[in-house]
C-alpha cells in the first residue's frame, strides 16, 4: 500500500478513535470538532510511530502495488487507539488548565 493510503487511514481511524474517546468518557470537554482533530493527529502520528516500530503493519508482505487488508486493519487498530489516547491526554490538559484559570 502507499504512504498516501496508510496515512489515509491512520487519519480516518484516529478521528473515529478521538470522537469514540470523548463520548465515553464525558469529563473530557471537547467540542466534536477538537475531538475529530485531536483524534486525526494522533492517529496519524502514533499510526505512522507504530508502523515504524512494528514493520508488519506496513504490510511488507503484500505484492507491490497490492492492498493487504491485514496490514489496513492494523494500521486502523494503532490509528484509533492512539487517536483516542491523544484525544483524551488533550481533554486532560484542557480540563487542568481550566481548573487553574478559575
Amino acid at each position: 500500500m502507499s504512504v498516501l493510503t496508510d496515512l489515509a487511514i491512520q487519519l480516518i481511524a484516529g478521528a473515529i478513535g478521538g470522537n469514540a474517546a470523548g463520548g465515553l468518557l464525558k469529563n473530557i470537554d471537547l467540542g466534536p470538532i477538537a475531538k475529530t482533530i485531536s483524534g486525526a493527529v494522533g492517529g496519524g502520528i502514533g499510526g505512522q510511530l507504530l508502523q515504524a516500530v512494528i514493520p508488519a503493519l506496513a504490510g511488507a508482505a503484500s505484492a507491490p502495488g497490492g492492498f493487504d487488508i491485514a496490514a489496513a486493519a492494523g494500521q486502523a487498530v494503532g490509528g484509533g487507539v492512539t487517536g483516542a489516547i491523544v484525544t483524551v491526554i488533550v481533554g486532560l490538559i484542557k480540563n487542568s488548565l481550566m481548573k487553574k484559570a478559575a
